[in-house]
């Protein structure tokens, strides 16, 4: 059976400025999984745990974060604030018998670059390991 995993990266102005250029094409251009919704924030410390919590409500298999650089925020401390809300994330995900590595949070130099395709590959890869979020509701 072919599972292909629903995920949502939520990232930093920033960090994606060059990755959503021209709609996106370039992104596609450089195989970037077609499955990964990005949703492009002001800055990632504008996250809070309820909003990654809710992209598994809402029926994501995983969510994961691309920041600045932990010492290099464009926002001064908004990556870290945003990696702590992950860990918070992960952490609850675990309590409740759930893979915490569902959620992740990468920090990246800002632009377009081999890594913000990496990130993804690899939560691509790891998702379809994973399989189905066991949130997510089984049908009718």
């Amino acid at each position: 059976m072919s599972f292909t995993p629903d995920i949502r990266l939520f990232t930093c102005h920033y960090a994606a400025a060059q990755s959503c250029a021209e709609g996106g094409k370039v992104l596609g251009e450089l195989n970037f999984p077609a499955n990964i919704t990005l949703t492009r924030l002001a800055c990632t410390g504008k996250l809070e745990e309820t909003d990654l919590l809710k992209a598994f409500e809402d029926g994501a298999d995983a969510v994961y974060v691309v920041g600045c650089p932990a010492e290099g925020c464009h926002n001064v401390k908004g990556s870290q604030r945003a990696a702590k809300r992950v860990a918070a994330v992960r952490k609850a995900l675990a309590e409740m018998g759930v893979e915490e590595d569902r959620a992740r949070m990468y920090h990246l130099e800002r632009g377009l670059h081999p890594e913000f395709i990496a990130a993804a590959e690899e939560m691509n890869a790891l998702t379809s390991r994973l399989g189905k979020s066991p949130f997510c509701r089984k049908a009718a």
